[in-house]
C-alpha cells in the first residue's frame, strides 16, 4: 500500500498566497498596534503631567427640598486659579441645581462643602469637571 501525499512538497513552488497574506496581516497589526501604544502614551503623558487640577466629590447631603451640600476635595499647583461644576439631579435625572465653583490660586488644597440651591428635590450631586484658568 502507497501513502498518497495531499500537500506539494516544501520549498518547491515558493511561499503559497496564505504565507504572502499572514506576513502583511502581521506587518499590518504591528503597526497598529505601535500606533495604539503610542497613543495611549500621549493620552496617559497628557493626563498626568497637563492635568493642573484634580478634584473629588466626597460626599453630598440633601439638606431640603431646595438644597444640597457637597463636600468637595480639590488638589491643584500652587498658583493656579480654576473653576469646578457641580450638578445636582432629581430621581427622574433631571438637572435640578447647577454650580460653579471659584478656586483661588493662593492654596494648593482645597477641602470645603460648597451649598447647592435646587429647583426641585434632588437625589444626587456630581462633580461635572475642573477647568484650570
Amino acid at each position: 500500500m502507497s501513502a498518497v501525499r495531499e500537500q506539494l512538497p516544501d520549498g518547491r513552488y515558493g511561499r503559497s498566497a496564505d504565507e504572502r497574506a499572514d506576513r502583511k496581516l502581521k506587518i499590518v497589526g504591528a503597526a497598529l498596534g505601535v500606533l495604539f501604544l503610542g497613543l495611549m502614551g500621549w493620552f496617559g503623558w497628557y493626563y498626568v503631567v497637563d492635568n493642573k487640577i484634580s478634584a473629588e466629590l466626597i460626599k453630598f447631603d440633601v439638606v431640603s427640598d431646595s438644597e444640597v451640600q457637597v463636600h468637595l476635595e480639590v488638589r491643584k499647583d500652587a498658583g493656579v486659579s480654576g473653576v469646578c461644576t457641580l450638578r445636582s439631579r432629581s430621581e427622574d435625572g433631571a438637572e435640578v441645581g447647577r454650580k460653579d465653583v471659584r478656586l483661588e490660586a493662593a492654596a494648593g488644597r482645597v477641602d470645603r462643602v460648597y451649598s447647592i440651591r435646587t429647583t426641585a428635590k434632588a437625589t444626587s450631586a456630581e462633580l461635572v469637571g475642573c477647568t484650570a484658568r
